[in-house]
């Protein structure tokens, strides 16, 4: 049910003005200046704005150099704006297979060979559970196993986690145990929940990996690594018996390339002496899935440009709207402005600053978060992770006084909460939501532009625009202006993790 209450009149009455006594400066964003952001940023010139790709960099400079024209200040270790992050482009064999005992396995049908070359290896197979090793908790799946010069298979994800964002996050590790063990191959089993071809299609191209040494997850391991769906010929049964199983592996074509792209960042120092150490978080992806077959969808000679005027030209320039006018009127904490890359390659940009923060993280008392797939209703803001840090209150007042109401965290089957640059600050233990546009459900208004070239700037609601960039802005003062700081639902899943980030 909508509920427009505007409570923000009601809600911290010594902020509702400016610091020379005005409205403040959200309320005077201008509309002109929201869609010119917004046309530059999806315009057919950049490209998709893939990461590492020049349209990205022009992007990455275009906010840079609104971040300088509004007098943000450069984060703490850098000379300018960037946060430069080096990468690893990995192309995947351009064939092989997989054979064992008489099932052959054909890269690109129910083989996905993602890393590694190998000429015709003849071994066994070993099925090594889930291929995991944890010395925190005694777990070993390698023990009193014989694997070297041998094809593991195991189990997606993790002991404690098979969700997707679990078995994402351990691949790289995996594998890597796998090369530490002396294996030739490590192949996982695909049992997700999500189509085989949807898989397929994401990681079947160029994909980015950390490339420092000093990265989150290591260097890129060169054991074979890929995935297989299964075929029923008792194969499995066999090795988990202690059965032997025959294994012939080959790839070919496999390639690897260093790239760069970076992370935007500026602050703005708060204006009260006692709370201006603490720092509230805002974050966009700016990047986007760039031309022709990387995009993901379908595409003409006419038209192969996947713009992303609302993945996320709608983020970026609401993170540019609340740069300009929290800058302008400076709210009481210290507030961070983060325009990240590589969303849309794996959260791989607010991975790497949540890893290598510019601010403690423990000094980062909330991140509030613009991203989303496109609005169906331009009644609302939809907020995912609504109900979870205590800020709801304030959220509401910053959207019901532009006319807007919140939906609460929408499509919950497609889990979205973990499936943005936020999760990467809560899984860290900071409180997070998402702020999207007016979204009620995934449906055809939404799938019509959602990674589509469909998603042009021509085809944006501008009136909305400007009142969602306005909110986003009025959203993050209320927060950095509160007496107190945001907190973790009693049982939430990321609580543990803020209890021991802020050690409390």
């Amino acid at each position: 049910m909508k509920r427009i209450c505007f409570i923000a009149l009601a809600i911290f009455p010594l902020f509702s003005f400016s610091q020379e006594g005005g409205m403040p400066a959200e309320f005077q964003l201008e509309k002109s200046e929201t869609e010119a952001h917004l046309r530059f940023l999806a315009s057919d010139e950049l490209q998709g704005r893939r990461t590492t790709e020049p349209g990205n960099d022009i992007a990455a400079r275009y906010i840079a150099a609104q971040f300088e024209a509004y007098g943000l200040k450069t984060a703490p270790g850098l000379d300018g704006y960037f946060q430069p992050i080096r990468f690893e482009a990995v192309t995947p064999p351009s064939a092989a297979f997989l054979t064992l005992n008489k099932t052959t396995y054909q890269q690109g049908d129910n083989l996905l060979i993602l890393t590694g070359n190998a000429e015709n290896l003849k071994t066994e197979a070993v099925f090594v559970n889930f291929g995991w090793v944890d010395a925190e908790t005694g777990h070993d799946d390698y023990q009193g196993l014989d694997v070297k010069g041998k094809v593991l298979l195991a189990l997606p994800g993790m002991p404690d986690g098979q969700d997707p964002m679990s078995v994402f996050n351990s691949m790289k590790k995996k594998r890597k145990l796998a090369q530490e063990k002396g294996a030739a191959a490590l192949i996982e089993l695909y049992r997700l929940q999500f189509p085989w071809a949807f898989f397929r299609s994401f990681f079947d191209k160029e994909n980015l990996n950390f490339a420092d040494e000093d990265s989150p997850e290591g260097p890129s391991p060169d054991i074979v690594y890929g995935w297989m769906q299964e075929e029923k010929d008792g194969n499995m049964e066999r090795l988990k018996e202690g059965k032997k199983v025959k294994a012939e592996l080959m790839s070919k074509g496999f390639s690897r390339r260093t790239a760069g792209s970076q992370n935007v960042i500026g602050i703005i120092e708060g204006a009260d002496p006692k709370l201006k150490d603490e720092y509230v978080l805002l974050t966009a992806h700016y990047d986007h899935v760039g031309t022709g077959k990387n995009g993901g969808g379908m595409f003409t000679a006419q038209d192969s440009i996947f713009n992303g005027a609302r993945d996320n030209g709608m983020g970026t320039t609401a993170l540019i709207s609340a740069a300009k006018a929290l800058s302008k009127d400076r709210p009481r904490r210290s507030v961070i402005v983060l325009a990240v890359t590589g969303e849309e390659r794996g959260l791989l940009g607010s991975k790497y600053y949540s890893e290598h923060p510019l601010i403690p993280l423990n000094k980062t008392i909330f991140n509030l978060n613009s991203d989303g797939a496109g609005y169906n209703d331009v009644s609302y803001v939809s907020v995912v992770g609504f109900g979870r840090t205590g800020t709801d209150a304030l959220v509401e007042a910053g959207v019901n006084i532009f006319g807007l109401d919140v939906f609460p965290n929408p499509a919950p089957e497609q889990n979205l909460y973990d499936r943005s640059d936020n999760v990467s600050f809560a899984s860290k233990g900071v409180p997070a939501i998402q702020f999207t546009p007016g979204t009620t459900g995934f449906d055809e208004e939404i799938s019509k532009y959602y990674h589509q070239v469909t998603d042009n700037p021509d085809t944006i609601d501008y009136d909305y625009l400007h009142k969602f960039c306005q909110a986003f802005a009025r959203t993050a003062r209320l927060i950095a202006d509160a007496d107190s700081r945001p907190q973790w639902r009693k049982g939430d899943k990321y609580e543990q993790a803020g209890t021991e980030l802020y050690q409390r």
